[in-house]
């Protein structure tokens, strides 16, 4: 199933893949590094200053890019190693660090080790995450937050029969942010609140591996905990962008501390053999959940004064199991047989009370919650059969059943058979067919072909798997110091009728990549991509004038056309200076249209759907980076990075186009 997903990862790998100018990848020092008693050392600081010009949506700058200015140390590497392999504390320390001193992204790795006595793995992460959130929801959801990681692992007695796991990691995310709330029924406007983002979770591990008569057994406990302490606050506010409607909301809090924690296992048995090998895995999580919300609202709405609170608790244990095993089978040389199967079965089970009142006028509604459970068993078989040296074919079938239900209801205590109780069940089956050929027709020359073909019977949602096929190639081309590639991928999923919608959805993907190096003073790189989307959805939602009334004669069709390309060159100007170009655009054209809203419309409704159908938009980021030994152990650096981004209409007409410049200059030494 993994290959559906390959016009998404292709994309992502064209728009992301492409190169920074700094820290800069050039080496100084001796490759060998010094000596000095038993070990040997290598080291390399890069410090400097980066620089930035921002004009244009600074907002949205910060949420693609958000380098600022000022002194950083751009990367460092430093490693430790025994000359024997038997240091007396340690035999190996490797450290690096990237964007210290308050770059958006850093990061430092550090390992320690000993040969077969222990080894010490330690990850830190830091990410400032900015959203100004103005095209989705006019700002109401905007986020400046920080997220920290830190992952530590620890390993006794590694490269022995049995090795002894312990970790810890940790994840948090704090900072100002803005919410938005629906006052004072389900038809109301919207108000602004402030969150102030408050999350934490650890994660505690104790494990082992024993590799005992060719079989390799791992298990793993792990205790997980997390909370969320954000509040939500909110003074007087008038409804946004609807100065006539007499809505106000005058005051409104909301508390919803949510703490739980997630007690779980792991466990995996591994062996291969010459003729078969065998996997299996599970994992088990016993989810424990404790939570209440309490909000008010106050305010005046079209009928008078307003004044509502919604009150939510409950408890909840959510047990989620997974495992998997799989068969392979290996008769000859030729022929490779594998058969998997998998299960999975989540849970939600316990009470949960919904309540909302009007306190001016004492009615409400209560909704109560009980259970939800969803259990899905997957088979597949996969044959890969070698027919000569240079063919290759391969042959799969999988097939999966998912069953979801549901409880709803209510009972008294005191009253026997008093109360309510629904149950809603859904069953899902899908079956999948996949076949490929490999073909190499000369050595250098290597030509890959498959596809798939799936069926399911009522999906879960008008977008879930129904009725689809993928189909896709691969060809590459490697002689020497050239390599040549292109490939293509279609994706086509139509849904199965549904009472409220229908859904359908095809992608195509297609590109070319090529590197060459002429000789050792000049290396080339290029790559281009197009990935086609349209889907086309019906909609159902309330809108209207005088009076809103549920509208279902209008539908979503979005189209994005997005071409990527890149060109990348290294040139060895003189034995002591190289310089690095590149240049990367990613242009979306849409579906041709000149504007949001395509001539002839009039229907204020179908004006607002076609205005989201489509965002055409260009995206450039021409980079250059000049680096020069100074002597054997330091280098000058100095790098300049352009970024274009330009829309060609917005979301609700506003378009977040910028054009910055950002550089550095630096020093990467090593003593």
């Amino acid at each position: 199933m993994l290959m559906r997903f390959a016009p998404i990862f292709v994309c992502l790998g064209a728009l992301y893949a492409q190169q920074v100018a700094a820290p800069t990848p050039e080496t100084v020092g001796s490759p060998r590094g010094q000596d000095s008693g038993g070990y040997n050392f290598t080291n390399s600081f890069e410090l400097g200053y980066r620089w930035s010009l921002i004009g244009g949506d600074e907002d949205k700058y910060r949420s693609d890019v958000n380098y600022g200015n000022g002194v950083r140390l751009l990367g460092s590497s430093f490693t430790v190693n025994s000359k024997d392999g038997h240091g007396r504390y340690f035999d190996t320390i490797l450290l690096n660090t990237q964007g210290l001193g308050n770059d958006p992204y850093e990061s430092a790795v550090l390992r320690v080790e000993k040969n077969r006595l222990y080894r010490y793995d330690f990850h830190w992460r830091l990410n400032d995450y900015f959203n100004p959130a103005l095209p989705i929801s006019a700002g109401l959801h905007q986020m400046d937050t920080q997220r920290r990681w830190q992952d530590q692992d620890l390993t006794l007695l590694p490269q022995s029969p049995v090795e002894v796991h312990l970790g810890y990691s940790r994840n948090l995310q704090d900072g100002p942010a803005l919410s938005s709330v629906q006052e004072f029924n389900s038809r109301g406007p919207v108000f602004p609140i402030f969150m102030g983002v408050r999350r934490e979770w650890n994660e505690y591990r104790l494990g082992a591996d024993v590799n005992l008569a060719g079989f390799k057994f791992t298990v793993l406990r792990r205790w997980d905990f997390f909370k969320d302490d954000s509040p939500y606050t909110g003074g007087t506010s008038t409804v946004l962008g609807a100065p006539t409607d007499p809505t106000v909301l005058q005051q409104f809090q909301r508390s919803e501390p949510y703490h739980g924690s997630n007690p779980g296992w792991l466990g995996n048995l591994f062996t291969s053999r010459k003729h078969w090998a065998m996997n299996a895995r599970m994992t088990y999580n016993s989810g424990e959940r404790d939570f209440i919300l309490d909000e008010t609202a106050i305010g005046t709405d079209i009928l008078g004064p307003a004044n509502h609170q919604i009150t939510v608790g409950g408890n909840a244990s959510r047990p989620v199991m997974a495992g998997d095993f799989s068969f392979s089978f290996f008769p000859t040389d030729r022929l490779t047989v594998v058969n998997s199967t998998s299960i999975y079965s989540g849970r939600t089970v316990g009470d949960s009370t919904y309540n909302e009142i009007d306190n001016a006028t004492n009615l409400g509604v209560t909704v109560n919650f009980r259970y939800l459970g969803v259990r899905t068993v997957n088979n597949s078989t996969d044959v890969n059969y070698r027919v000569a040296k240079n063919l290759g074919v391969y042959a799969g079938y999988s097939y999966s059943a998912r069953l979801i239900r549901t409880e709803e209801g209510f009972s008294l205590p005191d009253f026997p058979d008093s109360g309510e109780f629904d149950v809603y069940e859904r069953n899902n089956h899908l079956n999948s067919f996949t076949a490929g050929v490999r073909y190499q027709p000369i050595q250098p020359l290597t030509i890959n072909v498959e596809g798939e073909v799936g069926r399911a019977n009522q999906p879960l949602t008008p977008f879930s798997d129904a009725h689809y096929h993928l189909l896709g190639g691969r060809v590459q081309y490697h002689a020497g110091k050239l390599q040549l590639g292109t490939y293509y991928h279609q994706l086509y999923n139509f849904g199965t009728p549904d009472t409220i919608t229908v859904f359908s959805s095809r992608s195509r993907t297609f590109g070319a990549n090529g590197s060459w190096s002429f000789n050792n003073r000049l290396t080339l790189d290029a790559s281009y991509s197009k990935l086609h989307l349209d889907s086309l959805s019906g909609l159902a939602f309330f809108a209207g004038d005088p009076r809103s009334v549920l509208q279902t004669g209008f539908s979503s069709l979005f189209v994005s056309n997005i071409h990527s390309g890149s060109l990348m060159g290294r040139i060895a100007l003189t034995p002591r200076a190289d310089l690095f170009v590149g240049y990367n655009i990613t242009l979306d054209t849409g579906d041709g249209r000149a504007s949001a809203v395509p001539a002839g419309v009039t229907d204020p409704i179908a004006a607002l759907l076609d205005s989201v159908q489509t965002y055409p938009l260009n995206y450039q980021s021409p980079l250059a980076r000049l680096s020069i030994k100074i002597t054997p152990k330091i280098r000058w650096n100095a790098g300049w990075e352009l970024y274009l981004y330009h829309e060609e209409f917005g979301l609700l007409t506003y378009v977040q186009n910028y054009r910055a410049q950002t550089g550095y200059t630096s020093i990467l030494w090593s003593f």
